[in-house]
């Protein structure tokens, strides 16, 4: 237990730039306090006492404001930054080297027994208030972005966003280990689907409407040289007095 409590220690200093030193890691990270008092908690689950289990993840829970069902699995080196709010449902996986910020929920949308929360590969990062609902498979190295409500499996290596989140980037991150803050890569501009659509929308209007205001124009001059009265010139009035 006390190599795992290192390891996680490890892993904190190694992701967090505010960790200024491994005893304050110790003393003051609750999404640290909390895999401790999962683990007792598991322990007790898997040796068939679910009613203390229950128990000493509800301690957890008000000392640390994190819940996590005794049922789950938890891999190694697991990071929940911040913590506040962060939910794991009974039958949801997290795997190895997995960070989840603060308000993440990995929650389950049936009422039936059996597999009703989502897995995590390794290496997935889950932004402040996500939510990943059901049974569905989050793969390696996955970056799920603030906020975003996943329904879907998302594939190894892809960046999803918005609601329901949808895919923005699709590839392997080169290191797979680097840091990216609240699952959202902020070296260039990504952008929800839905809200990229919306201002392409949006430009496209203003575009048909500066046309229509060109074509209005065009047809007041055309009524102003239609209503225009005829003027007739000198020398055919004396041609046709001539003529007469």
């Amino acid at each position: 237990m006390f190599k795992r409590l290192r390891e996680d220690i490890d892993c904190i200093a190694t992701r967090d730039p505010a960790a200024r030193s491994r005893w304050a890691i110790l003393l003051a990270y609750p999404g640290l306090h909390a895999q401790v008092y999962y683990r007792l908690a598991n322990r007790l689950w898997r040796a068939g006492w679910p009613g203390p289990a229950l128990v000493i993840s509800y301690v957890g829970r008000i000392i640390t404001g994190i819940e996590i069902h005794p049922g789950a699995k938890l891999g190694r080196r697991v990071f929940i930054d911040h913590g506040t709010g962060v939910v794991i449902g009974e039958t949801a996986e997290v795997g190895d080297g997995c960070t989840l910020y603060q308000g993440v929920t990995l929650g389950g949308t049936s009422l039936n027994g059996g597999k009703r929360h989502p897995t995590l590969g390794e290496g997935v990062i889950v932004g402040a208030g996500a939510k990943v609902l059901g049974p569905i498979t989050i793969g390696d190295h996955a970056r799920v972005g603030s906020n975003a409500v996943v329904l879907k499996p998302v594939e190894a290596g892809t960046t999803v966003v918005g609601i329901p989140a949808k895919a923005v980037r699709r590839e392997k991150p080169k290191d797979e280990h680097a840091f990216v803050a609240y699952g959202t890569p902020c070296d260039e501009e990504v952008h929800d689907p839905v809200a990229r659509t919306l201002v392409a929308m949006g430009e496209e209007v203003t575009m048909l409407q500066r046309r229509v205001e060109e074509l209005q124009n065009q047809l007041a001059q055309l009524d102003e040289t239609r209503a225009a009265p005829i003027v007739a010139k000198p020398e055919a009035d004396a041609d046709r007095l001539m003529k007469g």
